[in-house]
């Protein structure tokens, strides 16, 4: 048995979705009219109404995914809405508020750049705001990975010191403010000095400009160490990063933003003693729901920033937000808002 389709109405048989036809440039990005998806057991479909652009998405776009990808395919990690169908013992009910991310969207199967969506309901984290929907587009995915770097890969705690290098990427503006929550001081990287403020902004104590060797200006900082550091800008920078960790924290790594994500001739010798290294490529079921109504009722109450950079509306706008994601002028988070 299946729920069905929200009071709004029945599915339509056809929808509007954003379709990669071939890898290449922008204009492959195409609006198509498609079947919508049948929803699977175990799956749910959920009307989209925004979802964010990421520079994952470029990268299968172009056709540079690390992961398999086949064409045409409808990109998107991420997306928020409400259900549409699901399984009658899935606890999820038409119309509820939902976010889904990762797990193989907009890559192994059609992702969120669509009226409609179908996903696994592990996937699925339902909540309940008021706030608007291109707020809550701009979460799930930078969320799930700010949060679940902070904790299951760094286990920070209050009173720590936390190092994020690439501190403007939307993550790392995201793990700026959840540290902060915390309790957390937090020391962040930027590329252009004229950023310093942006970061503050965002809670960060100390914005440092990054010019490829920063431990020494970290270390001044803290002359013991931070207690932890989240790396995403790559292996290009890691030993760097190391230098700047004390004896027993944690370095995370998480993006290569800067590319890099293997270092020639590795050896374990490189990772200073007692410095640990660790890694997140988490899914949703990282981000518990609980945790993500917590930070919704943080952003309504003021005490939590959202890098929005820019809201986009309508599948017509898909190609000027990856074109602006592409060009990387604007810090923050690119969302697209689709009609209710």
């Amino acid at each position: 048995m299946s729920h069905p389709a929200a009071a709004d109405g029945a599915a339509p048989a056809t929808m509007r979705a954003v379709v990669v036809t071939r890898p290449g440039a922008l204009d492959t990005l195409e609006i198509k009219d498609v079947p919508v998806p049948v929803r699977k057991p175990g799956w749910v479909r959920i009307k989209v109404r925004a979802f964010g652009v990421n520079e994952s998405e470029v990268t299968t776009r172009k056709g540079e995914s690390d992961a398999e990808v086949t064409y045409p395919r409808v990109p998107g990690i991420e997306g928020v809405g409400v259900v549409d169908e699901a399984d009658e013992d899935s606890g999820l009910r038409p119309g509820q508020q939902v976010a889904t991310m990762m797990g193989g969207m907009g890559r192994a199967f059609d992702g969120a750049y669509a009226e409609r969506v179908t996903v696994p309901a592990g996937q699925v984290i339902p909540f309940e705001t008021g706030l608007p929907w291109d707020v809550v587009g701009a979460l799930p995915e930078m969320f799930q990975t700010a949060y679940g770097s902070l904790t299951r890969g760094l286990d920070l705690k209050s009173g720590q010191t936390l190092l994020i290098r690439g501190g403007t990427s939307t993550v790392g503006l995201s793990a700026a403010t959840m540290a902060k929550e915390i309790g957390v001081t937090v020391i962040s990287t930027t590329r252009n000095a004229d950023r310093g403020d942006e970061l503050r902004a965002m809670g960060v104590d100390h914005p440092v400009v990054d010019d490829g060797r920063i431990a020494e200006n970290v270390r001044d900082l803290v002359p013991q160490g931070v207690d932890a550091a989240l790396e995403l800008v790559g292996c290009t920078v890691l030993p760097d990063t190391f230098a700047c960790v004390r004896v027993h924290g944690s370095v995370c790594f998480t993006g290569a933003l800067g590319g890099g994500w293997t270092v020639p001739d590795f050896t374990p010798f490189m990772i200073p003693s007692g410095v640990r290294l660790t890694s997140y490529a988490g899914e949703a079921a990282d981000l518990p729901a609980q945790v993500f109504q917590q930070q919704l009722q943080a952003i309504a109450d003021g005490r939590l920033n959202v890098p929005v950079a820019k809201t986009y509306r309508g599948l017509e706008q898909v190609r000027d937000a990856q074109a602006d994601v592409e060009s990387g002028r604007t810090p923050g988070k690119h969302v697209v808002l689709l009609d209710g």
